[in-house]
């Protein structure tokens, strides 16, 4: 199967690969809430650096992750700034809390340096929300997540349906690449170096027929031997893949519980009781 734009588990035996389900759900959530809180760079960066570690600590596959890193920064970070500048120029003021111009073209077309920052810093935000998934995404697999969700409380039907949906995705992008070679073997062309988009785009849904078939006969296979297992009898199951915590699920527990801490304090501090006049800081401004 051709992997270049797939990001799956990567198996390792890194202290992190080591850790259980749980614990890197509960660290993913927190994390998740970590980046969602705030639009500050300097609150932003610990945790990126964070992430960034553990990423390069798992030895991933690269090529898929940047080429995700490149569709990102080309469509989050070229075209939307592009349309921000367009749009609303005036965003660097309303969100940062000042207007030093650079260019002007009248009053409706102009670019600041606050405007830049504005730009610059939603980039950040939007990395670092794609650094946390990569986190989770390449150190667990589908069934350490199915068990994780369920020591949180969700129902253990619910997390099966969330696992059978991420093991299905790599089956899906297998059968789209044999379905696709096999069309191109009887003459259709599907290569971009051959045939025009708008005939590609015809051709693709050749391809979504099939694919749609045989995913729903994929469906029906995985459902008969659920039921031939007597799935959902009972109220509560275990998992094959959850093992007990160690002490380094201990060491991280308490970091997770001191991160959510700080969230929960950060949140009441800069969100409920004392919100900054403007939500973005910036370096050259001093605080309001």
């Amino acid at each position: 199967m051709n992997n270049r734009f797939m990001i799956n588990y990567t198996p390792g035996t890194t202290a992190f690969h080591r850790l259980n389900g749980t614990t890197k759900v509960w660290l993913f959530l927190v994390m998740t809430v970590y980046v969602i809180m705030t639009f500050d760079v300097r609150v932003l960066f610990p945790v990126f650096l964070l992430c960034a570690a553990l990423i390069f600590s798992m030895k991933p596959a690269w090529k898929p992750i940047l080429f995700i890193l490149a569709f990102m920064t080309l469509m989050a970070g070229i075209i939307g700034s592009l349309l921000i500048i367009l749009v609303r120029p005036e965003s660097g003021e309303s969100r940062v809390g000042a207007a030093t111009y650079i260019l002007r073209w009248g009053e409706r077309f102009f670019i600041t340096r606050e405007l830049l920052w504005y730009a610059g810093a939603m980039f950040f935000k939007r990395l670092c929300s794609l650094a946390t998934a990569l986190v989770l995404v390449l150190s667990i697999t589908p069934s350490e997540l199915a068990s994780g969700l369920n020591a949180l409380g969700l129902p253990y039907k619910g997390c099966i349906i969330i696992s059978l949906a991420f093991r299905t995705i790599p089956d899906v992008a297998r059968d789209f690449i044999d379905i696709k070679n096999s069309l191109c073997l009887r003459g259709v062309e599907l290569d971009s170096k051959r045939a025009s988009l708008v005939s590609r785009l015809k051709h693709v849904t050749l391809v979504l027929v099939p694919l749609i078939m045989t995913s729903f006969g994929r469906v029906e296979t995985i459902a008969n031997a659920m039921d031939l297992r007597s799935f959902g009898k009972k109220p509560r199951r275990t998992w094959y893949s959850h093992n007990p915590p160690g002490a380094a699920d201990h060491g991280v527990r308490i970091f997770t519980l001191l991160l959510g801490a700080f969230c929960g304090y950060y949140i009441l501090r800069h969100r409920i009781l004392f919100p900054p006049p403007f939500d973005y800081w910036c370096p050259w401004i001093a605080a309001g």
